[in-house]
């Protein structure tokens, strides 16, 4: 009992590293100020640029995957089939409710992946794949996060005969999965629906409190306050009638 409990907490605290966080730090940004405000990796792409933003991802990806391969070594044989799973679930929850920004941590995909690339490296490699073409399609990273997180339960059902007895403890921590990334890009879903969603590869930069900034004279609309004179072109004076 000591091992297991002592498993899970080690995991929360290896899935709270808020790698976003001190990324940002490292450059005198704080993220939950820039862009869309969230800590996570597609963030730190906008924010600080590619090389941060893979660094970051595969850290994220890294905590998840080294949650699941502590409780596997540390699980007596009792709970060998169920602790690697919920510590996979304590990795995620440290992530989201990171103690080290005051528990607002980021949405759980990477991490997620991780865990599963530890419990079910099958069905975490073709939920990627399925994240990839979404992505390539769409250029928007919360809609492959929703698709390729809700074909992850589908694929773990598929690859259930190389699980063995550990197969309902990790169809049921994706399908926990699938619910948690599910809410937690609920304002991404509120904006896809307003067509206001920002694609990767946009670099216009998104406001903290969600959505994308309005392109400036996008409108097309003119600025003056109501009763002033437009100002006069270039080369004329005042009262001067257009040449």
């Amino acid at each position: 009992m000591i091992a297991g409990a002592a498993a899970l907490v080690a995991a929360y605290l290896l899935g709270s590293l808020a790698w976003s966080l001190w990324a940002g730090r490292m450059q005198g940004v704080d993220l939950r100020r820039h862009g869309s405000g969230n800590l996570g990796a597609t963030n730190v792409y906008r924010v600080l640029g590619w090389r941060w933003g893979i660094a970051v991802l595969l850290l994220d990806i890294a905590k998840g995957t080294a949650a699941v391969v502590l409780a596997r070594v540390l699980a007596p044989a009792a709970v060998r089939g169920v602790l690697p799973a919920a510590a996979g679930m304590a990795a995620v929850a440290g992530h989201m409710f990171t103690p080290f920004a005051r528990f607002k941590g980021g949405k759980g995909v990477a991490t997620g992946l991780g865990v599963f690339l530890g419990l079910a490296p099958e069905a975490a490699v073709l939920s990627f794949v399925v994240w990839l073409a979404v992505l390539a399609f769409t250029g928007w990273v919360s809609v492959a996060s929703g698709v390729g997180a809700l074909f992850l339960p589908v694929f773990v059902g598929m690859t259930r005969d190389d699980l063995g007895p550990r197969y309902p403890w990790v169809l049921a921590v994706s399908i926990l999965l699938v619910l948690l990334v599910l809410v937690r890009h609920r304002t991404n879903w509120k904006r896809v629906a307003a067509g206001r969603e920002q694609a990767i590869w946009e670099k216009r930069p998104e406001t903290p409190e969600g959505g994308a900034a309005p392109r400036a004279g996008a409108s097309g609309a003119r600025t003056e306050a109501p009763g002033s004179a437009a100002a006069p072109a270039a080369g004329h004076e005042p009262g001067e009638p257009p040449r």
